[in-house]
């Protein structure tokens, strides 16, 4: 079905998305811009991201460009760069008929898709109909095969065909349903829905390096907040994230990661510098200190514990969604600098607060006592001290060494029976 583009502001399309459809149709080739950026200039968005589809194989592609390179394995793609700007090409896909017991796992899961197609072939090897909606620059037509546009009017989410089928092949179709519905506030179609529910365990197929790549398109686009209500929703929370999911039956993780997600929208909505270390700190808050409580019983010093806590918690989760070094360092600090807080005598506030991670463990503090945890003002303390002047710092500080000492210098009381316990109880 050809439709012309009536509702679509053509001065939103990249310039060098269109230059990259012109030079393949020059040389011969189909080529149309498809996917995510059709839908979204269709709702009125501007795309972030332009992808092209074309019958050219990836290396004719990179033939034409030289600003260009073939990217991945499971399904090679082209990467034609402009400054900071990426357009990405794909090959027209075909189906896996002759070829399916040694391109798919025992799970239905597509281990390779380089197998090419046609352009109707392409069209219905998509994930969401809305997303098989291409479009033709030359005549400014969109050609709508899968009857995407149908779903962008109606704000729902379905899959070209069979939906239990089609994430068997790719289980990270799960989580952009969800990115999706939390991005364009659209609908899963209830056969979807269900499917994902029960098919959850199936991203656990998926490398952790993959998966973190969608951890962070989930919770690092502006949606964070939404994307984690659907994935708890949808029962996919704690297959990415074990740990802090059971955590969730006994404290305030819940409320802790959610928190920490609407602040990493607001930043992002204000234009303001983010990072998952934030949120993967709340996320696994209450494991840590859990495990650390647990070493610390066992006999290991608080600062012993506090970094095998943390080894091990990261570890278990490098299992499910990697986590790069940049980020678990970060992660470490953030936790780490919670027990250095209530020390706010002598210098050690000048120079906790000099510290380069000290506001993200400021602003985390913030975040736990709005989760519910008790302080005892700790917060307030540290907010106020940030905005004192030298002498108000200074009696803060004078302060809070005298509660310190008291509470040292406190008597013990004598036993009552000299055959209970080891320790005095204070």
């Amino acid at each position: 079905m050809n439709t012309p583009l009536s509702n679509i502001d053509t001065d939103k399309i990249s310039t060098n998305a269109l230059k990259v459809v012109k030079r393949l149709q020059d040389k011969g080739y189909q080529a149309y811009l498809v996917g995510g950026c059709i839908r979204d200039l269709l709702v009125g968005k501007s795309p972030k991201d332009f992808d092209v589809a074309t019958d050219a194989h990836p290396e004719e592609v990179r033939d034409l460009f030289r600003n260009s390179r073939i990217v991945g394995k499971r399904f090679r793609i082209v990467h034609v760069r402009f400054g900071r700007e990426i357009v990405e090409v794909t090959t027209f896909r075909g189906p896996h008929d002759e070829q399916y017991d040694e391109n798919h796992s025992d799970s239905g899961m597509t281990l390779s898709d380089n197998v090419y197609g046609s352009f109707e072939e392409d069209v219905f090897r998509r994930d969401f109909a809305m997303n098989a909606v291409y479009y033709q620059p030359q005549t400014k037509e969109i050609i709508d095969l899968a009857k995407g546009v149908n779903d962008i009017s109606a704000a729902k989410i379905k899959t070209i065909g069979e939906p239990e089928s089609r994430l068997r092949e790719d289980p990270v179709r799960m989580l952009r349903a969800v990115r999706f519905q939390a991005k364009l506030q659209f609908e899963l179609e209830d056969e979807l829905s269900n499917s994902i529910a029960s098919l959850g365990y199936l991203v656990q197929d998926v490398s952790p390096a993959r998966l973190f790549e969608e951890v962070l398109k989930l919770f690092m686009s502006g949606n964070g907040a939404a994307a984690f209500d659907h994935l708890m929703e949808l029962d996919l929370y704690g297959w990415l994230f074990p740990d802090s999911r059971r955590s969730m039956e006994g404290n305030a993780t819940s409320a802790l990661v959610k928190l920490a997600l609407e602040s990493t929208d607001r930043r992002i909505a204000d234009d303001m510098p983010v990072t998952p270390a934030f949120i993967y700190a709340a996320m696994f808050w209450y494991p840590f200190v859990e495990e650390k409580e647990r070493l610390q019983e066992a006999g290991a010093t608080q600062v012993e514990a506090s970094h095998e806590a943390a080894n091990n918690i990261i570890s278990k989760q490098q299992l499910f969604t990697s986590v790069p070094r940049r980020f678990t360092g970060p992660m470490r600090d953030i936790w780490f600098l919670q027990f250095r807080l209530p020390n706010r005598f002598g210098q050690k506030p000048d120079i906790l607060i000099q510290h380069k991670r000290f506001r993200a463990a400021y602003d985390f503090l913030l975040l736990r006592e709005l989760a519910g945890e008790k302080t005892g003002d700790l917060g307030a303390w540290w907010t106020e001290y940030q905005e004192a002047d030298d002498e108000r710092r200074s009696a803060m500080k004078q302060s809070s060494g005298q509660k310190r000492r008291r509470k040292r210098n406190r008597k013990k009381r004598p036993r009552k029976n000299p055959n209970e316990g080891m320790f005095w109880q204070p």
